[in-house]
């Protein structure tokens, strides 16, 4: 099992955008210290929530600071954005840290950005299939030409830089819905799976996946990631009541609201493509403690945190993308702690 780190880069209140920033990135430069395999870093857009909009600007940053981690994006939002420009940005992000790119991928879900960016959220599937054909083809083509629904090239061309990995960077599709696990299965795309989803629909993803994906005739051996809350202390005591304290310092309508939901603003109902999702996000304040850690979280005493992780494993995926707490206020210090514990109590016994 590998291990990686997840930063939302969310912006609290009295927090500048600098303040943001320099938390995160002294914490991938401490990922890498406590030897972490990877980071990922999330893309959003028009509000504090995320306050990354170019996840390959802060990428080559942080391939600068860095010299073995793994840098990922968790995920790039393919229909926001030309994928000729994907193609370019990631294969130079690539370059310059030395061939350690992971490109995550999806085609999102939260309605607000979409409308902000003039985008049918109901086309977001289709631009994602089209946008992730035109950047394999760039990078695997010498010379390249589409000619979409959605995107063209024009006239043949050639992508400059290429990536340094060949064929191209490890790639994972951001999965929620068991259709999406199927159709990429069906591909050989290893997923990222859902944050939001319970252990066992999560495990059910990887079991679906690795069928699908064997019946499709694809070698065994892809790597799957799951994302997953992650809060280890010495004891179940201790864990259960920072757990607590944690819920009932949380406002989660800032995060799962309307403007967070799939939503179609004709109809009020989830968009197109998106009924997967309908009323998923509007819940606010209705997940208990005892949902989050008997069927959401990694959480507990080390003893704990590896049983359920060895879960996840014996299920079939091989990294963990650990959120540490990217939605709670947390000096710089205690995250740091956390991490250590985490690093230094739960990684060796998947080492």
């Amino acid at each position: 099992m590998k291990f990686s780190t997840f930063h939302l880069f969310h912006r609290f209140d009295g927090h500048s955008f600098k303040d943001v920033y320099d938390y995160h990135l002294e914490l991938v430069e401490l990922a890498e210290e406590l030897g972490f395999d990877g980071v990922r870093l999330a893309e959003h857009h028009f509000r504090d929530y995320g306050v990354v909009p170019n996840l390959f600007t802060m990428l080559a940053h942080a391939a600068a600071r860095t010299s073995r981690i793994r840098l990922g994006t968790g995920i790039v939002v393919l229909p926001l954005h030309n994928p000729v420009h994907v193609a370019e940005e990631a294969a130079m992000v690539d370059v310059l840290s030395g061939g350690r790119l992971d490109l995550g991928i999806g085609r999102g879900y939260q309605s607000f950005e979409f409308e902000g960016f003039g985008i049918d959220l109901a086309e977001a599937r289709d631009r994602f299939n089209e946008a992730l054909e035109v950047i394999v083809g760039l990078w695997t083509q010498e010379s390249y030409q589409h000619e979409g629904k959605f995107y063209k090239t024009g006239s043949e061309v050639s992508l400059v830089p290429r990536p340094l990995q060949s064929p191209h960077p490890p790639m994972h599709v951001a999965a929620v819905s068991p259709e999406t696990v199927t159709m990429y299965a069906e591909r050989g795309l290893p997923i990222l799976a859902d944050p939001a989803a319970p252990f066992r629909k999560v495990v059910k993803a990887a079991e679906t996946w690795r069928e699908t994906a064997a019946q499709a005739g694809h070698p065994e051996g892809a790597e799957l990631v799951v994302a997953r809350s992650v809060y280890v202390a010495p004891t179940l005591e201790q864990a259960r009541e920072d757990q607590a304290r944690f819920e009932a310092s949380f406002d989660r309508s800032r995060i799962f609201n309307e403007r967070s939901a799939p939503i179609d603003p004709k109809t009020g109902r989830a968009a197109q493509g998106f009924e997967y999702y309908q009323d998923r996000y509007l819940k606010g304040g209705t997940l208990s403690t005892d949902f989050r850690w008997e069927q959401l979280d990694v959480i507990g005493d080390p003893a704990r945190a590896i049983e359920q992780i060895s879960l996840l494993r014996d299920s079939g995926f091989s990294n963990l993308l650990c959120d540490f707490g990217s939605t709670r206020p947390m000096p710089l210090e205690d995250m740091k702690r956390i991490m250590r514990f985490f690093a230094a109590e739960v990684m060796p016994a998947f080492r």
